[in-house]
């Protein structure tokens, strides 16, 4: 009998103004994923290069990445980032610890987790100042990713997305397929990245702990998205749109919090 491990649950943020979707990533499984600039409130065009996705972010940006569960079940969702799990800050691995989707759930993950009621913002930064570099791990620098997994007994609702903890390392041959993931992209990279995910400023993120047991010991689905500057993406023969060009309604309610007063 599989013995079901303690996760760590966190709530669904909200708040992000409504944009238009980008084209839906190309996908065989229940998972999408995009990435969120935070200071335009806007999700970031995916453009297909070199058989990847690619996003254009800017410097200095806040951003968050984006999770939607297409599927009408809950699902584990391990999130890499520069090759460093978001959570635990360990070298990412498909065994280790993620958030949970209740179905049809999307959810904004917008930093390095450091307490259960904080995380250290994602922020776009050169590389050499990227969290993976300033801890001595440069190499993959420029990608997210996600490895899903689906569970293995029945959902009961709960409105609210988690997180989980390690099980026993999947087969041999899924780490060494995840490994080769991780790595794929900058081995055949024309010019260097210009772009990595700094550790920044912390914000609230309330998480606890609940149960999550997987349907089975490798991913059922594994994703990346590759992020650079606008201007190494146009060296590598991507079009991008124009920010003007981008379609942007207007919103009848743009600041979903309350400012602070001004200073006297």
């Amino acid at each position: 009998m599989k013995r079901l491990l303690p996760l760590l649950l966190i709530l669904p943020l909200a708040g992000f103004r409504p944009a238009p979707l980008p084209p839906p990533m190309p996908q065989d499984g229940p998972v999408r994923v995009a990435l969120v600039d935070r200071d335009r409130g806007t999700e970031l065009r995916s453009y297909p290069a070199d058989g990847q996705r690619w996003v254009a972010g800017e410097r200095g940006h806040r951003y968050a990445v984006r999770l939607y569960n297409d599927s009408p079940r809950r699902v584990l969702v391990v999130l890499s980032v520069d090759g460093v799990n978001a959570i635990s800050g360990e070298d990412a691995d498909p065994s280790q610890t993620g958030y949970v989707l209740n179905p049809g759930q999307r959810a904004d993950i917008t930093g390095w987790r450091k307490t259960q009621d904080e995380v250290a913002q994602f922020v776009f930064s050169s590389p050499s100042g990227s969290y993976a570099s300033r801890t001595g791990r440069p190499d993959n620098v420029g990608v997210v990713g996600v490895a899903v997994f689906e569970e293995a007994r029945r959902w009961r609702p709960e409105p609210i997305l988690r997180r989980g903890l390690p099980v026993p390392a999947p087969a041999a041959e899924a780490a060494a397929d995840a490994s080769a993931s991780r790595s794929e992209g900058y081995a055949t990279k024309s010019q260097a990245p210009a772009l990595g995910t700094g550790h920044g400023a912390r914000e609230s993120s309330s998480v606890r702990d609940t149960d999550f047991e997987r349907a089975t010991r490798s991913p059922a689905q594994v994703l990346q998205l590759r992020y650079d500057s606008a201007r190494n993406l146009r060296a590598r023969g991507i079009l991008l749109d124009s920010p003007s060009r981008l379609d942007r309604q207007p919103q009848a309610f743009p600041n979903p919090y309350v400012p602070d007063p001004p200073v006297r």
